[in-house]
């Protein structure tokens, strides 16, 4: 049966927004739509480079000190793409980078793509099972990865290079010699091949709304379409010039989430991208000073740590910052309103994306009048989407909670060799499920609803783990924190938080109780807490719940 989360008037009830159709179901853009490209013989990369912008610099390692002008990244791909052919990479290989963030990382990605041949991604941490699943999985035959695991991968028959975690191109490391050919070799102009907008560009994994991680097939023109229905588009509706943004990239860039940003989206536009390899909100506090960065994409967790860092700061720190855009996860209305106290002059949007959509959904946007932090934005432009019952079947109005479901030219092509998900998640009409649970309301924002979140029901209420995180994260011996239900004969479920103390503390489970119970209402009491040494994320920065469901079964 639907949920109503609005109350609507008769009178609501029977007009219907023109952005909504009663006869269809169909919710539409409340943007107007935006022409694409329709030569189909366009490669994103031919894409990207002919926007004209007045940017400077493109990429800094703030690491090593090196910039890399607009000037010479073009000239720097085509250079590392002529390497790549000398190499043998050809029209339709795939190509792994098995990367953090780095200047190389776009550098590399737009090499491959420039030759024709398909990228792969994978988070740096992949245990060496999940490593030679993936390389099977799509046929991996060239590999950028760190030194060490270079040699582990040409052991699996895969042509491997080892890369710097610095552009150096004077360092005398043997073991980096290799890359440094590819990058700085004068193999003449690469040819260039016929790529269609419709040849797969990149192959990113994802488990969908189910099952098994699947291999996300990826077109050019999936891409083009992202950089002009999200990054190109978001731009054009503040009035600063993009040229003049800079952007801090801690989002990984091997997850669609940082690569649709900072490895194609941004370098359209002349933004300069300050560049960091893991997060740590002493450092990235730094750098917001240091290079006057002026936005910067996190999820909920980095959102919360830099909060609590922000508090703490001078009065001249941050000055530069205009906007934290959030994705990947909820956030809890505290963290939100923790943040605007902290950073009123900083403006807060969320976002939803996912990897089947290239990143593409909806985006929020604010001004001093009219604002709806906790929503997840309007609908993307060009951009189509239905409230499904996940019952009945049957298409909802605003104001009701289903399955959201999304069509536009963002969406993915298929999945990987697995026709039968590929089916079940993209119905006919090219209708794509995405499993998540939301809502419209009467202006068209979208809201993720609560089901999303992982409830505990306690006593015949119900408790939202990232309202208890949000509260304890603010504790100042605790670095990390995950909180999950634990079954119990009496209650049903109890809340139990899984706690990463700061070094040097010793902070007791009582005390982590009381700091609890005297912020919240008593059924949402922790009542047992666990001391762990980290908290299992996805590379997108989502909590791993199911991780903490093992272990508390194991502790039984």
């Amino acid at each position: 049966m639907a949920t109503s989360l609005i109350e609507t008037s008769e009178s609501k009830a029977t007009h219907f927004p023109n952005w909504y159709s009663p006869e269809t179901g169909i919710y539409s853009s409340k943007h107007s739509s935006i022409p694409l490209p329709t030569d189909p013989f366009l490669d994103v990369v031919s894409f990207l480079f002919t926007h004209q912008h007045d940017g400077l610099t493109a990429l800094i390692d703030p690491s090593s000190g090196f910039s890399l002008p607009y000037s010479k990244l073009l000239p720097l791909v085509q250079s590392m793409a002529s390497g790549l052919h000398h190499l043998g990479v050809s029209q339709g290989d795939v190509v792994l980078l098995l990367l953090p963030n780095s200047v190389h990382f776009p550098i590399i990605f737009l090499s491959v793509l420039y030759l024709g041949a398909v990228v792969s991604t994978m988070n740096p941490l992949s245990s060496m099972f999940e490593i030679k699943k993936q390389i099977s999985h799509c046929s991996v035959r060239f590999a950028f990865t760190s030194l060490d695991k270079s040699k582990q991968l040409q052991n699996l028959g895969v042509h491997a290079i080892g890369v710097p975690e610095n552009i150096d191109l004077g360092s005398e490391n043997i073991g980096f010699s290799p890359f440094h050919k590819l990058i700085r070799g004068r193999f003449g102009e690469a040819p260039r091949p016929v790529i269609r907008q419709q040849d797969t560009a990149a192959i990113m994994y994802s488990s969908g709304t189910t099952g098994v991680s699947k291999g996300v097939v990826l077109t050019h023109g999936n891409l083009i379409a992202m950089v002009e229905l999200f990054v190109k588009f978001e731009a054009s509706q503040y009035k600063y010039p993009s040229s003049k943004n800079v952007y801090l990239a801690v989002v990984p860039m091997f997850h669609i989430y940082g690569l649709s940003l900072f490895v194609v989206g941004l370098l359209s536009l002349g933004t300069t991208i300050v560049i960091m390899r893991r997060f740590d909100a002493g450092e990235a506090a730094k750098l917001i000073d240091n290079y006057g960065v002026t936005h910067f994409p996190v999820v909920p967790p980095m959102l919360a740590t830099l909060t609590t860092r922000a508090k703490g700061a001078c009065g001249n720190s941050f000055k530069s910052l205009k906007q934290i855009s959030c994705g990947a996860a909820p956030v809890s209305r505290k963290l939100i309103d923790d943040f605007h106290q902290v950073l009123p002059h900083v403006d807060f949007i969320q976002g939803y994306g996912l990897t089947e959509t290239t990143a593409v959904g909806t985006r929020g946007y604010n001004t001093q009048e009219f604002h709806k932090y906790s929503s997840i934005g309007l609908l993307a432009p060009n951009m189509q989407a239905k409230v499904v019952d996940w019952n009945s079947g049957s298409s909802l109005p605003p104001g009701y909670c289903g399955e959201l479901w999304l069509r536009g030219p963002a969406i993915m092509q298929r999945y990987l060799n697995n026709v039968e998900a590929t089916k079940m998640t993209i119905d006919e009409d090219g209708w794509l499920r995405t499993g998540d649970i939301v809502c419209f309301d009467e202006d068209g924002y979208l809201y993720l609803s609560e089901r999303l979140k992982e409830i505990i029901k306690y006593n015949g209420y119900q408790i939202a783990p990232a309202d208890l995180e949000a509260i304890l994260i603010s504790h100042p011996e605790i670095l990390d924190v995950a909180v999950t239900a634990e079954s119990d004969e009496v209650f049903g479920e109890i809340p139990v938080a899984f706690v990463v103390r700061r070094h040097g503390s010793r902070l007791t489970e009582e005390a982590v109780k009381d700091f609890v119970a005297k912020q919240v209402a008593p059924y949402k009491k922790i009542r047992k807490v666990v001391f762990i040494s980290s908290i299992p994320k996805s590379a997108a920065g989502k909590i791993l719940r199911r991780e903490f469901r093992k272990l508390l079964n194991c502790r039984l």
